[in-house]
């Protein structure tokens, strides 16, 4: 697990100043920094579930969805791919628990902390202009985000 550790597996909840858990560490320093400030202004305690990740890691994650759901079109409603996924680029993470991100979908546009897809109330992304104006629609899930189609479609 040490391997997949270091590609971004979380494998349990680690706190969101976790600088020793490359999921956390090596999140956009500026989405980091946020998701840190509003963990110590929510007074709750924020956890990772799941936050930056390696190429190879993000890939094993579909494959294992693609046999889960029986295809990549439905696997992609759940998992991206290492080409789409914000994950790889340190743009996103999985906030538990469930305290946490009934807190961050209530308080968390005053920060740019935005839920992107409805099916997944556990991902943010940072989204600035969110502060002065409001987080985005969400999409039902990430087979509709534009940036989800891969340069090959």
């Amino acid at each position: 697990m040490s391997s997949q550790r270091s590609a971004g597996a979380v494998p349990y909840p680690v706190r969101v100043f976790d600088d020793d858990t490359p999921a956390v560490a090596n999140l956009d320093p500026a989405l980091l920094d946020t998701l840190r400030r509003a963990a110590t202004d929510a007074g709750i305690e924020f956890v990772v579930n799941g936050g930056w990740r390696s190429r190879e890691y993000q890939a094993e994650l579909f494959a294992a969805a693609v046999v889960k759901y029986g295809s990549a079109a439905e696997a992609a409603r759940w998992v991206a791919t290492p080409e789409t996924s914000a994950h790889v680029s340190g743009d996103a993470v999985d906030v538990g628990p469930a305290a946490a991100r009934a807190w961050l979908s209530a308080h968390g546009a005053r920060y740019g902390l935005c839920q992107i897809y409805r099916n997944e109330p556990w991902h943010f992304e940072l989204r600035p202009s969110a502060v002065e104006h409001g987080c985005p629609p969400m999409y039902p899930d990430p087979t509709h985000d534009p940036r989800m189609r891969s340069a090959s479609d």
